[in-house]
């Protein structure tokens, strides 16, 4: 397959996933809107902060299986090893169990003393509990979704991750509200609320799991079939692939892990300086809940387009290294590094610009400070979606260990930031954003420097970053204008920004246009790109 076909194929099916995730991410901000509405800033803070230890218990326990077996099969299905694929799913799924089973008993048991000595917040123990059980059904799921990203398809990924988003939205949105209903007069009505939303979380991965299965039951026949024609003669022993499994599974959890602890760390010490500053229990869960349920929670729309784009990544890249094709690895990196920067730049940008709209229509009871830190922090984007692939990338090219490490050192010095930022500045939330932004942008530069050095790969600067920042910042400051007079025109917040949302659309592709970001070769490459590069060549933007 030529070096274009496979770049086509990278982004089409990287498209997919990342069209699934903004899907989810959509329906996630939509369900949140009720849902902050029914718990409150202080319901929501303790939401935020259960989901912390949760994603923590994720990581450590399941979350890189999705990643793992999805490099492992790459790579055997590359060889046509497909009788080790089957003893790949045999280990996968053992490990699953296990490690699921035994972290969802750590959640569900130890989630008392979790709440009460972490996070100085006894009230959150409750949603912890109920989002236990979600580790278990996560785990074992993420092998079937890992099977097929293997297999070079994101699609049964995709639906399940919609599906697993809709149930969770209508549960998170209903039970919490009769939860508010029945016990309004209990003291302890942000708990149960809050659990409320995160049971939620658990059907919604029930749901999930239950269509991959079902999927993978249709696919059982296939496979099969593939497992019979193997004729390599190749058969690892399951010893030795648990041992490879590990050996790719440990780095990949040290470095979530590392990364996920930037957001528990902060949780943990903003908590703790607050309590100590006298700052009362339902102020800091509501401070909280601003910071995570507003701030990051919209950040995080856009960087899910890096995380797909990675995932979708990873196989690509470890078959192009198994048949030594370095400018192949090459050019699948540039391809995915420059499509999500493409739309990381102009998300930072139309948050900064918009940042009051955009929480006036979502969170219409959000103030001033929510505002503040959208516009000062939602350059984060940017460094997030690109640590995020830059994270991938080393894995995908067996370098999970120098992500291991660049986690580690940004942590470090986020931490030593963070700590002086409240405990001496007294910047609050604010800290927490600069924080944020500062955290990602060194895991970004250790990245890039780590990457280049092993490949000597150098990253096209001008027209992946400069001129789509450039573009970005033209586009984000007229969307402004015709937003501020679309609001002196009519004065309906959500008729004005829909006005300057289609138009920053508009302007946007035209200044990428005008300013040949993109090629003719990248335009073909991307999803319906040929069709979209013929209509250029009828409005004579290229040349047939």
């Amino acid at each position: 397959m030529s070096t274009n076909k496979t770049n086509q194929n990278l982004l089409m099916q990287g498209s997919i996933l990342a069209a699934a995730s903004i899907i989810v991410r959509l329906i996630g901000l939509l369900y949140r809107v009720p849902m902050n509405n029914i718990l409150g800033e202080s319901g929501m803070g303790l939401y935020s902060l259960a989901y912390e230890i949760y994603n923590l218990g994720l990581i450590l326990s399941s979350y890189s299986l999705p990643l793992a077996v999805s490099k492992m099969v790459s790579a055997k299905v590359t060889l046509k090893e497909y009788k080790n694929v089957r003893r790949i799913l045999v280990c996968s799924l053992s490990f699953a169990v296990v490690s699921g089973t035994l972290m969802s008993g750590i959640l569900f048991f130890g989630a008392d003393l979790i709440a009460k000595y972490v996070f100085a917040t006894p009230n959150m123990a409750l949603p912890l509990q109920a989002l236990a059980p979600t580790v278990l059904v996560f785990s074992v799921m993420g092998v079937i979704r890992g099977l097929f990203q293997g297999m070079g398809t994101m699609i049964p990924t995709s639906f399940s991750q919609i599906i697993e988003q809709v149930v969770h939205a209508i549960v998170s949105v209903a039970l919490p509200a009769y939860i508010v209903h029945t016990f309004a007069t209990s003291p302890y009505i942000d708990s149960y609320a809050a659990a409320g939303g995160t049971t939620g979380t658990f059907l919604g991965a029930l749901a999930a799991f239950g269509f991959l299965l079902f999927v993978f039951y249709l696919y059982r026949p296939t496979f099969r079939k593939q497992i019979r024609r193997d004729k390599t003669g190749a058969e690892d022993s399951y010893q030795d692939i648990f041992k490879l499994m590990i050996a790719t599974i440990i780095p990949i959890i040290l470095s979530q892990t590392v990364y996920q602890l930037s957001g528990t760390v902060d949780g943990s010490i903003f908590s703790n300086i607050s309590e100590a500053a006298g700052i009362a229990t339902s102020e800091r869960e509501a401070l909280w809940g601003i910071y995570s349920g507003y701030y990051r929670l919209l950040t995080n729309v856009p960087v899910a387009i890096a995380s797909a784009l990675g995932a979708s990544a990873i196989p690509s890249i470890v078959a192009s290294r198994v048949k030594g094709d370095e400018d192949a690895v090459h050019s699948q990196i540039k391809a995915t590094i420059k499509f999500n920067m493409l739309i990381a730049i102009p998300a930072a940008a139309g948050m900064t610009f918009l940042a009051e709209p955009i929480l006036a229509i979502l969170f219409p009871r959000a103030g001033e400070l929510a505002v503040k830190c959208l516009t000062i922090g939602s350059i984060a984007v940017v460094f997030f979606s690109l640590s995020t692939v830059s994270s991938s990338i080393l894995q995908g090219i067996d370098l999970m260990k120098k992500s291991v490490v660049n986690s580690a050192i940004s942590l470090v010095l986020h931490i030593i930031l963070i700590f002086i930022m409240l405990k001496f500045l007294n910047l609050g939330v604010i800290g927490l954003v600069i924080g944020n932004v500062t955290f990602a942008l060194v895991v970004c530069i250790l990245n890039w420097l780590s990457i280049g050095r092993a490949l000597g790969y150098k990253q096209e600067v001008k027209t992946t970053f400069l001129l789509p920042a450039v573009c970005s910042l033209i586009m984000g400051f007229l969307c402004l204008v015709i937003y501020k007079a679309m609001m002196f025109l009519c004065g309906i917040v959500i008729i004005s920004f829909a006005v300057a949302f289609m138009m920053a659309l508009i302007i946007y592709a035209t200044l990428l246009l005008l300013f040949h970001v993109l090629t003719e070769e990248e335009i073909k490459e991307m999803p319906l790109g040929t069709k979209m590069y013929r209509l250029l060549v009828k409005i004579h933007v290229f040349e047939a």
